[in-house]
Order: structure tokens, then C-alpha cells, then sequence
């Protein structure tokens, strides 16, 4: 019985590695394997251990807030790009892209930090 609990647990393991490994994949990638590793916790949160299901519910986590801040983000340069015939645009596509950019860097160090406390075998923070 043990070894049935340990090896489910070991398989919920596996795939939240491979979902923090398409997180940090999808940096080379423009993001087109983020949603590929949320797809991987999704399937496999409800089966996982303790542990496990909170790296996996992070993940999830992780990538809704990420989806979010790059909808708004896009949303917002719309007016911003109609607003460069009055040159205010530049300025304001210029703050669209620094956020932008802390928000990947957030999104690389925070799946970082969860894959290192996966391997210690911590809960997600």
C-alpha cells in the first residue's frame, strides 16, 4: 500500500517538475509553453499529495495572475499605439513594456523559486 501512495506521489512530482520546466521553458518560447504547464497542474493537482497540490495550485496561480497582467497589459497598448499620433503614445508604450517586462522577470523568478522548493521537498509558498 505504501509503495502505491509513494508512487502516485512520485508521479505528482514529475509533472509539477514538467510544469515548472514549460514555466521556464516558455521564456525562449514567448510564453507559448506557459500555458502548456498549466495545463499539466491542471490534470494532475486533484490526485497529487499535500505537498504536491500546493505546487500545483502556485502554478496555477502563477500563471493566471501572469495571463492577466499580459491581457491588460495588451489591452491598455490599443489607446496607447492610437495615442502615438500625439506623441503622449511613446511614453506610455514605453511604460506598457517595462511592466511587461517585470512581470516576466516575476513570473521566471517566482517559477524558479517554486522548482527549488519542489526539489527540497517544501510546500509552494
Amino acid at each position: 500500500m505504501t509503495d502505491v501512495t509513494t508512487e502516485a506521489g512520485e508521479e505528482g512530482r514529475t509533472a509539477a517538475f514538467a510544469a515548472y520546466g514549460l514555466y521556464l521553458l516558455s521564456i525562449p518560447t514567448f510564453a507559448m509553453l506557459a500555458p502548456v504547464g498549466a495545463v499539466v497542474a491542471w490534470l494532475n493537482r486533484n490526485d497529487a499529495p499535500d505537498v504536491v497540490r500546493s505546487h500545483f495550485n502556485a502554478q496555477l496561480h502563477l500563471f493566471m495572475v501572469a495571463f492577466f497582467w499580459g491581457l491588460a497589459l495588451f489591452l491598455l497598448s490599443i489607446p496607447a499605439t492610437i495615442l502615438k499620433v500625439v506623441l503622449i503614445g511613446y511614453p506610455l508604450m514605453w511604460l506598457i513594456g517595462a511592466i511587461g517586462f517585470l512581470v516576466m522577470v516575476w513570473f521566471t523568478v517566482r517559477s524558479l523559486l517554486g522548482l527549488l522548493r519542489l526539489m527540497d521537498g517544501e510546500p509552494a509558498q
